[in-house]
């Protein structure tokens, strides 16, 4: 049975997609980071589904998050710095190992590449990491604009990297359609003025697909295709 269906037909001219959780199932790659790490710093492993429920505000927040459960004080500024570089280096040497597209992402994007949609990424991972996950996915040759976490001054729930894709898409943003799986995608959707769905699947800290207030719950990237059409 669906979840749920798209509310309506979005009439757009661009579509841009969260990364982990809604293209790419990131989630092995960087459990198997963050448990390397906390090895590394003598503290106790985290399961795979209570880490999959910090993911979504960036790497900073997410190893502020899992050092907690862990056990671990709070760190310094320097500390918490040299903690964030050396998680980045663990991820750079796993990325790709685990991760995998979602059932329907390579169909969905080949279609709407194929109808003349503009398409972005548009995630808070660390923008030297985006580009390599795209193209380990092979799904790099579909996307005109990538913004990671780096690119705007402000990430996700707040608008910046939304209307900054809008801008270099050289669309309105009430003509982007925003794709995402969590409440930080629907919350800088809805800030720089666009629509926006979200998948059923992905990293919602914890909360329920109903609960994000949404436009529409698309089942799959493939659904998301049969929610669009050009003006």
């Amino acid at each position: 049975m669906r979840d749920a269906a798209p509310a309506r037909v979005f009439a757009v001219d661009a579509i841009a997609f969260d990364l982990d959780g809604t293209l790419l199932d990131t989630i092995g790659d960087l459990a198997a980071a963050v448990n390397a790490l906390l090895l590394d710093l003598r503290l106790p492993s985290l399961p795979q589904p209570t880490i999959q429920d910090l993911v979504g505000k960036g790497m900073p927040n997410l190893l502020a998050r899992a050092l907690a459960l862990a056990g671990a004080p709070p760190p310094a500024a320097a500390e918490g710095e040299a903690i964030l570089a050396r998680y980045q280096q663990i991820y750079g040497g796993l990325l790709g190992r685990h991760t995998r597209p979602f059932p329907g992402t390579r169909e969905g994007l080949a279609r709407m590449r194929k109808a003349g949609f503009g398409l972005a990424v548009i995630t808070n991972k660390a923008t030297r990491f985006v580009r390599p996950h795209l193209e380990a996915a092979e799904i790099d040759a579909y996307f005109d604009v990538v913004i990671g976490g780096d690119d705007a001054p402000r990430k996700k729930p707040d608008a910046a990297p939304v209307l900054l894709a809008a801008q270099r898409l050289g669309v309105a943003p009430g003509r982007l359609l925003v794709v995402g799986d969590s409440g930080n995608d629907v919350a800088a959707a809805r800030a720089a003025g666009c629509p926006v769905v979200v998948v059923p699947y992905g990293y919602r800290e914890g909360l329920a697909v109903q609960d994000l207030a949404a436009d529409g719950i698309v089942d799959s990237i493939a659904a998301v295709a049969d929610c669009v059409r050009r003006a």
